[in-house]
């Protein structure tokens, strides 16, 4: 069973959880300075992770499994969030240039099938970015956050994931050195673990992160013609912000009607 969106919600509005996304964060603009003009889909949750990209992005989409449930987000063009299955994405093939996936592959039952299906909807030499549990980490050991749920990866176990499902692995990092305790957790003392830990236990950090690229050589084109689903914007299941917001019709959402 997945973490609820409710308590990830929750988590990050929690010292801890603050101290998880200035961390991830830090690693992830190193990689991705910028996502001007490109479109995105953050997996599981990664809201924390993408909120500061979305005035560059041309469009970011936050495809939230469906035994998570889904937080709903706002931009301009309506509804942004959608309710997904691991096993089948409900986007047109090669739509997105850069994917996320933030507590989204922990807990997925079947993560080989989820990672064919993120290969199937980016476009060719499009990145992924994995945040997950380090297995020799001390945040995967705890209960009080949501990275103790699930089957926590070395940077090793990601990389072989994904060749796996025909990605190329580029950067394998670390975040997050500093113990889940919330006396020590405070932003200074979370930056002196994190250059410590980096420079004398680099394989001990609390969450690993590898980047990989799609690249078409590794074989997987046939799994472009897969069938596609609509995905549920609104409706039961999908936690409202705003009382009487309406929901439109994003573009993908088209594009991916428009295959069918």
């Amino acid at each position: 069973m997945r973490q609820s969106v409710q308590k990830l919600e929750q988590f990050y509005t929690s010292r801890l959880g603050t101290a998880a996304q200035a961390m991830v964060s830090r690693r992830l603009q190193t990689l991705w300075p910028d996502l001007d003009g490109l479109d995105v889909l953050g997996y599981g949750y990664g809201i924390p992770y993408l909120h500061s990209y979305r005035k560059g992005a041309r469009s970011i989409i936050y495809a939230m499994p469906s035994e998570q449930g889904a937080a709903r987000q706002m931009s301009e063009r309506g509804n942004i969030s959608a309710l997904t299955m691991d096993h089948e994405l409900p986007f047109a093939p090669s739509v997105f240039d850069r994917v996320l996936v933030a507590h989204g592959l922990e807990e997925a039952p079947n993560m080989p099938t989820l990672l064919d299906e993120l290969w199937r909807v980016m476009k060719p030499e499009g990145r992924i970015v994995i945040v997950a549990a380090n297995r020799a980490g001390l945040w995967a050991r705890s209960d009080k956050t949501p990275f103790g749920a699930g089957r926590p990866f070395s940077r090793t176990q990601l990389s072989d994931a994904l060749k796996t499902s025909g990605f190329v692995p580029l950067v394998r990092s670390g975040a997050l050195y500093c113990p889940p305790m919330n006396k020590i957790c405070g932003m200074g003392t979370v930056r002196t673990f994190e250059k410590f830990g980096e420079t004398v236990w680099p394989g001990l950090s609390g969450l690993v992160l590898v980047e990989a690229v799609k690249r078409l050589y590794a074989g997987r084109g046939g799994r472009q013609k897969k069938r596609l689903l609509r995905p549920q914007f609104g409706g039961s299941g999908v936690l409202g912000t705003s009382a009487g917001a309406s929901t439109h019709i994003h573009p993908l959402r088209e594009a991916a009607q428009n295959n069918e």
